[in-house]
């Protein structure tokens, strides 16, 4: 993703334009964020937990947004609005840096059963 910079941008802004597959994605997205949200509604236990709880409400959001908003909408958002292109590298870089926080506390976390 970060060494292919145009092409994922291209296949984002392709994506976001394409309505039935904008569909599925908000579908997905949906029912995954609608999971997290079911499975891990935690909101103490450290600040591990609460950011997974986070995750889980703020894609079940998205999944909604998603499913609501027509594709121009989207489109406008993610380019125009957050100007995806322009601050790529930031977005990849918060991304990177989330999923080696939660891989770590995954990883070296004890067991609250």
């Amino acid at each position: 993703m970060i060494l292919h910079k145009q092409r994922f941008v291209e296949t984002v802004t392709a994506l976001l334009h394409n309505a039935s597959v904008m569909f599925l994605v908000g579908i997905l997205t949906l029912l995954g964020g609608l999971a997290l949200v079911l499975a891990h509604n935690v909101w103490s236990r450290g600040a591990l937990a609460v950011v997974v709880t986070l995750i889980g409400w703020i894609t079940l959001v998205k999944g909604l947004r998603f499913l609501f908003l027509t594709p121009e909408m989207e489109a406008e958002v993610f380019l125009t609005n957050l100007h995806y292109a322009q601050l790529f590298y930031v977005y990849a870089a918060i991304s990177l840096v989330l999923g080696a926080y939660l891989a770590y506390g995954g990883f070296t976390s004890t067991s609250h059963s």
